[in-house]
C-alpha cells in the first residue's frame, strides 16, 4: 500500500491547487456597467473599462448592454446580477421615476453608481457623466449658429423617461428662448431604429418647411442623416447632433450635418469601474459634495471633425 501514498499525496496536492485557484477566481469582486441601449456610442465606454480592467486584474470587470431600452428590461438584469453577488454596479438609468425602488435595492447590496443618465432620488453614490442640461444648451448654441434667422425645427429622442433626455431638451429650450427658431415637438422612438428613421420621414413629408432637425441620442442622428439624404435634402435641412456615430462625422464631413455635440463615453467606462474601486476600497475622497462627477463635452464641426474621426478610429482600433 505504500507505493501508493505518494500518488495519492500528490493528486491530493493537485486538487488542493486547483481547488485553491478555484478559490481565487471566485473571491475577485465583480464589477458591472449596465448600459440604456445597444448603440456603438457603449463601445466607446467597452474600451474604458479594458482599460480600467489592465489596470486592475485583482477584478472581474463586466459590460451588460441592455437590448430593450426600458426599465423592466434593466430591472431583469439587475436583479440577475444582484443574484450572483456583484460588488459594485454602474448603470445608464432608463426610467428613474419608475427604478428608484429598483436602484435603491441595488444599493442595499453593493455600490451604485449612475453614468450617462442620472437617479438623483435613488441611492446611488455617484452620477459619472455629461452635464445634459450644459449639454443641451451647448445644442441650442449650435442650432442659433445654423439658423440665424430662426426657422422651424424637430428634435428626436428614445425616450423622454431617460433624465438625459428632458434635460437636453431643457437646456436646448433655454438656448433658444426669446429667439425666432420654434421647436415643433420632440418625437421619440423607444429606442426603435426603424421608427427613429420613419419619424424623420414622416416630419420631412408633413413639414416642407422644417429648417433643422437634431437628435439627442448617439443613434437618432445617423437616422436623420440617412433621411435627410435620401430626400435629397443636405444643406437644405440642417441637421445639429449628439455623440460622434461613424455615420455622423461622415456627415460633417460631406457638410450635411452642421455640427454634433460629443461625450466622453471612454471615461464613463473607465472612471466607472476605478471609482467604484476606490469607493470599495474606503477612498471617498474623489466624491465631490453633490455626487456628480461631470465629463465636459466638445463641439465637433467641419473644423475639427477630421482630427476627431482619426481619434475615434485609434480609440476603437479601425
Amino acid at each position: 500500500m505504500k507505493k501508493f501514498i505518494a500518488p495519492l499525496l500528490a493528486g491530493a496536492l493537485v486538487a488542493g491547487l486547483a481547488a485553491g485557484g478555484a478559490a481565487d477566481a471566485q473571491q475577485k469582486k465583480t464589477l458591472v456597467f449596465v448600459t440604456n441601449v445597444a448603440a456603438d456610442f457603449w463601445t466607446f465606454a467597452r474600451r474604458g473599462i479594458e482599460k480600467a480592467q489592465k489596470e486592475h486584474p485583482d477584478y472581474n470587470m463586466e459590460m451588460i448592454v441592455t437590448n430593450e431600452g426600458t426599465a423592466a428590461g434593466q430591472r431583469r438584469e439587475l436583479d440577475d446580477l444582484l443574484a450572483r453577488g456583484v460588488s459594485g454596479i454602474s448603470i445608464s438609468v432608463d426610467d428613474a421615476a419608475h427604478a428608484t425602488e429598483e436602484l435603491n435595492k441595488v444599493a442595499a447590496k453593493a455600490v451604485l453608481f449612475t453614468t450617462d443618465s442620472d437617479a438623483p432620488q435613488s441611492k446611488r453614490v455617484a452620477y459619472i457623466g455629461t452635464d445634459n442640461v450644459a449639454a443641451g444648451r451647448q445644442a441650442g448654441g449650435e442650432i442659433m449658429k445654423a439658423l440665424p434667422n430662426g426657422g422651424k425645427i424637430m428634435l428626436f429622442v428614445g425616450t423622454l423617461d431617460a433624465d438625459n433626455a428632458r434635460e437636453r431638451v431643457q437646456g436646448i429650450r433655454e438656448a433658444l428662448k426669446g429667439s425666432k427658431v420654434e421647436i415643433i415637438d420632440v418625437r421619440t422612438d423607444q429606442v426603435d431604429f426603424t421608427k427613429a428613421k420613419s419619424n424623420v420621414e414622416d416630419t420631412l413629408a408633413k413639414y416642407p418647411d422644417i429648417a433643422l432637425l437634431s437628435g439627442l441620442w448617439s443613434y437618432n442622428t445617423p437616422e436623420i442623416y440617412d433621411a435627410v439624404k435620401n430626400a435629397g435634402k443636405c444643406g437644405k435641412v440642417k441637421i445639429v447632433g449628439f455623440d460622434e456615430d461613424a455615420r455622423t462625422l461622415r456627415g460633417i464631413s460631406e457638410g450635411c450635418v452642421i455640427s454634433t455635440i460629443v461625450q466622453q463615453p471612454f471615461e464613463f467606462g473607465y472612471l466607472s469601474m476605478i471609482d467604484m474601486i476606490k469607493y470599495i476600497d474606503g477612498d471617498k475622497s474623489f466624491l465631490p459634495a453633490d455626487g456628480k462627477i461631470i465629463v465636459p463635452t466638445r463641439v465637433i464641426n467641419k473644423s475639427n471633425v477630421a482630427e476627431f474621426t482619426a481619434y475615434v478610429k485609434k480609440l476603437l482600433g479601425k
